[in-house]
């Protein structure tokens, strides 16, 4: 079988190599974008049911195409972000092959780059990988599978109808945790939420909703995370219209709050007590940006709406002032734990030794130090900003520029 040349080689039809393929087409870049299974494959089967983008529409979107027929304050349901990157392919003819699996890429003695896939061989003189960073769910080896009870990751729940009946503790109070715990004490069960560290924006604060102040305070620009905060999870959601979370009032709605889940035996998960730190910090990182919005607009002398209410927060619950730190999940009708406790990168199928001890691949704004190879889509790949839609179309733009200065060089 005779062997398929192009200059750049995209792997992952995703938002991220999406973007890439716009920003190397615009600047006359010969590429070939493969997806091993369809466009945006992750927003299709990846989510559950009633997912909606966490950001509105306005903002959750590349620059220069709108989602058609949706306010922009709303937040695009899952299904319809799919759509809309299947519509953005063809606005820009990208060169999307789809069905296709990469198993491979090594750098070889010449330069280029051997790509093998399940239909054969490609040679790239670039390769970007824009698989993005939701790779390999974790469950933490906590409890043993032989346990008499379900448990699945985040990425396998649909709708609470799929789980057996009986209670759920949910793992993890970032965006997904906390909007599938909701959605199941919604549907009547009894739901547990083990709460970690996190950061609690409000949902809008002042006439604007918490990704249009990131923006107007610069934080979304903000290239190195503070310490022990990289991988600080964001309790947003864009479900029922768009709400604030707010840990006591889920807790006054019947959800019982746990700390961080540490360990299991016999029977019973145990709980860090830090619920009420986790809890308070979130609450401090919500002040904060409050008060960076009041000074923001005191500053620029600007006409919102004051809010004060906003800045009130309620008394503490029982569950902060006197925690549960262990749970008998039989005891409680627990039949089911689904941990949303994030995903792992998996790159091992780029045979090149430019990764960390924890997989990560060593890089600077996506450009690696490999000549030729590069990265998009991934947490902090240039700024906060770069795991988000808006943010990797940036972040693609300066990578087809590196690519573009190459191709120039080498002429």
């Amino acid at each position: 079988m005779a062997i398929e040349k192009v200059d750049t080689l995209v792997v992952g039809a995703g938002q991220a190599g999406v973007a890439a393929s716009e920003h190397l087409g615009r600047r006359g870049l010969s590429h070939l974008v493969l997806e091993r299974n369809r466009i945006a494959e992750a927003w299709r089967t990846g989510r559950w049911d009633s997912l909606v983008a966490n950001g509105p529409a306005w903002h959750d979107r590349f620059p220069n195409l709108e989602f058609e027929g949706l306010d922009p304050d709303a937040f695009a349901h899952h299904d319809r972000v799919a759509e809309y990157f299947e519509a953005y392919v063809a606005m820009n003819k990208s060169p999307v092959r789809c069905g296709v699996n990469v198993t491979s890429v090594a750098r070889q003695a010449d330069g280029t780059f051997r790509v093998e896939t399940a239909d054969g061989v490609i040679e790239a003189k670039n390769v970007i990988a824009a698989t993005g960073p939701f790779q390999k769910p974790v469950i933490p080896p906590v409890v043993p599978a032989d346990t008499n009870v379900i448990q699945i990751h985040s990425q396998s729940y649909k709708n609470p109808d799929q789980l057996a009946a009986g209670g759920v503790l949910v793992v993890g109070a970032g965006s997904s945790g906390v909007q599938i715990a909701d959605e199941l004490r919604r549907a009547g069960r009894k739901v547990w939420l083990s709460v970690g560290a996190h950061d609690r924006p409000p949902r809008r604060y002042r006439g604007k909703d918490f990704v249009w102040w990131l923006g107007a305070l610069g934080i979304w620009d903000t290239t190195t995370p503070a310490p022990g905060t990289e991988h600080v999870t964001i309790a947003v959601s864009g479900a029922h219209g768009g709400n604030t979370v707010d840990f006591r009032k889920l807790a006054a709605e019947g959800m019982g709050l746990v700390g961080m889940t540490q360990s299991f035996a016999d029977g019973v998960m145990h709980f860090a007590p830090d619920l009420a730190k986790n809890v308070a910090m979130g609450d401090a990182n919500y002040l904060g940006l409050l008060q960076q919005a009041d000074a923001y607009i005191e500053k620029e002398g600007l006409d919102f709406p004051a809010e004060p209410e906003a800045h009130l927060i309620g008394p503490d619950p029982e569950c902060l002032t006197a925690p549960t730190l262990s749970l008998d999940l039989a005891a409680e009708g627990i039949t089911t734990i689904i941990w949303a406790t994030g995903y792992a990168l998996d790159f091992s199928w780029i045979k090149e030794d430019i990764f960390d001890e924890r997989g990560r691949p060593r890089h600077k704004g996506g450009v690696t130090e490999v000549p030729g190879l590069y990265f998009l889509g991934l947490p902090w790949l240039s700024r906060r900003g770069s795991s988000f839609i808006w943010g990797v179309w940036h972040d693609a733009d300066a990578v087809a520029g590196h690519i573009a200065e190459r191709a120039a060089q080498a002429k």
